[in-house]
């Protein structure tokens, strides 16, 4: 892509970008406390950061303590933090402050009690789970932000109360976006394209691999002229060499040298959704393994792209990539996408539907995935990824960089 053409795809984008409505999060309640009367959860402790963001609007950099939204099946919900975070909630949520209470500061790192006691304690004082025999509450078991103490301190807090992994509820909710949501994935991907820009013009012989990733990390920042970007979840992530048959390595200090191939994954991310994408740069003339390989991916991605459509199942998109490099030779045993949207460190991914063979979800509007088709080899490798979304007759790249093998210099 030209500069011109750069300059009218971020003039496009650059409309404001308002918060969701009232309206909106009380779609997004409704159809988590819809998902909580088909398990009878008297209420579900919510703790991944994406999550509480999605259902509140809290956004802060203090998911490195304990911290929880409670969303009881009938009123309220309270969110749960550090004392010292708990202020910082009406900067940024809806929630009024009376749905909003800071554990006490003597709590943070200790060995002998954890601030999931005290939690326990003001859930039950305040009535959030009710009252009864059999009663179920419902828990991210699998959020990184839920540690075996946590749930150890919530289950002793929460005497007689069963508590039940809630499978991603959250999440599943998540994977079907909003027009709001869509139009900050938009955003996020016209980040990403120019962060990838950034990065494709910086990576040349003799250049360290640190100075790169400093240049990508500011234009990820920076964002474009219509709207600033986000912290990623996952760093820009730099194989390089014999490094690059290899997936999510960073960086080093070394220098870039001519006659090796870099695999640059990054995302752009406006408001925390994350549009991530990937490509890969050669500098000097490309082997005929990396061409040809490059070749057939991209030929991979246009069927993909092609066969992307609502109705269909993540089983059938993952057939018809492996029946165009399969004739080649070629096999992939990871997957070839996964659904994204809303993302916290370590991870831009949603944690529901992938790509891949035998996953039978069927897909719908609205939602959206990084396609991403890595082929890591003994000591080299390629990658080429795409974020779209799934529109009532196709999809939608949130990108239009080209997908050609870049040569650099």
């Amino acid at each position: 892509m030209n500069t011109t053409e750069c300059e009218i795809h971020v003039v496009q984008q650059s409309s404001p970008s308002p918060d969701p409505d009232a309206a909106e999060y009380a779609r997004r309640l409704a159809r988590v406390r819809a998902g909580m009367a088909e398990r009878s959860f008297a209420a579900l402790v919510v703790t991944d950061p994406a999550n509480i963001y999605y259902l509140t609007g809290y956004n802060a950099w203090s998911f490195y303590t304990p911290q929880c939204l409670v969303v009881p099946a009938d009123g309220a919900p309270i969110l749960f933090a550090r004392a010292m975070d708990a202020a910082g909630a009406g900067f940024t949520a809806w929630l009024p402050p009376e749905q909003v209470e800071g554990y006490p500061e003597e709590l943070v790192h200790r060995p002998k009690v954890h601030p999931y006691d005290w939690i326990a304690e003001r859930v039950r004082e305040r009535g959030l789970i009710g009252t009864g025999q059999d009663v179920c509450v419902g828990f991210e078991g699998d959020s990184a932000f839920f540690t075996a103490r946590a749930y150890l301190a919530l289950s002793a807090g929460l005497p007689g109360v069963r508590l039940e992994d809630s499978r991603e509820l959250v999440n599943w909710v998540r994977v079907v976006k909003s027009g709001h949501e869509l139009a900050q994935m938009r955003i996020a991907g016209a980040i990403a394209q120019q962060a990838m820009e950034v990065a494709l013009q910086a990576v040349a012989v003799g250049r360290r691999q640190c100075d790169v990733a400093a240049e990508i990390t500011a234009a990820q920042t920076r964002g474009t002229a219509g709207h600033g970007g986000d912290y990623p979840a996952i760093v820009p992530m730099l194989p390089t060499g014999k490094g690059a048959g290899t997936p999510h390595l960073t960086w080093t200090d070394e220098k870039f040298l001519a006659g090796e191939a870099t695999t640059v994954e990054l995302a752009g991310v406006h408001r925390r959704y994350h549009s991530p994408l990937a490509r890969t740069i050669m500098l000097g003339e490309p082997p005929r393994r990396l061409a040809d390989t490059a070749a057939i991916v991209r030929d991979g991605m246009a069927e993909v792209l092609a066969t992307l459509r609502p109705g269909r199942t993540a089983h059938e998109i993952h057939a018809a990539w492996n029946a165009v490099i399969s004739v080649h030779g070629l096999t992939k045993d990871s997957r070839i996408g996964y659904s994204i949207g809303l993302g916290y460190p370590p991870d831009w991914g949603e944690r529901t539907v992938s790509l891949r063979p035998g996953e039978h979800t069927v897909l719908e509007a609205g939602m959206c995935f990084h396609v991403i088709l890595g082929m890591w080899m003994d000591g080299w490798g390629y990658e080429l990824s795409e974020p779209v979304a799934l529109t009532a007759d196709g999809v939608e790249r949130l990108t239009d960089l080209t997908q050609n093998l870049t040569i650099g210099r």
